[in-house]
């Protein structure tokens, strides 16, 4: 095959023309960690390279960089990949608020004094 022909396969098609999967919303930041391991539970080969990146833990940004498909279709599959129970995806934390200015002028204040 040509390989300036791009790729064999449209991506509509490995989502079976689905924009959204079922389950929780996935953000760029989400971590996505392989819980089990694929049997002939009839997932494709984008799905398995999915759950090998996921082995170590991986974000979905840099699932969908490692996989060379857009961040849509690899959100759907991780979609799938989670309804199955072969992965976990865990939310990024809550950031803390940042400090008020008065305290941050007392911490200032307590350093010069030092």
């Amino acid at each position: 095959m040509d390989e300036e022909a791009g790729p064999l396969v449209r991506p509509y098609a490995l989502t079976g023309g689905r924009a959204r999967h079922s389950g929780a919303k996935l953000d760029l930041i989400t971590m996505v960690t392989a819980t089990g391991s694929p049997t002939d539970v009839g997932i494709g080969p984008e799905q398995r390279r999915i759950l090998e990146i996921a082995r170590r833990g991986a974000s979905v940004a840099d699932i969908a960089s490692d996989v060379d498909l857009p961040l849509g279709v690899v959100r759907v599959l991780i979609g799938d990949l989670h309804d199955l129970g072969l992965v976990d995806v865990r939310a990024p934390g809550k950031v803390a608020p940042l400090p008020s200015e008065r305290i941050l002028k007392e911490v200032i204040n307590g350093l010069r004094a030092l």
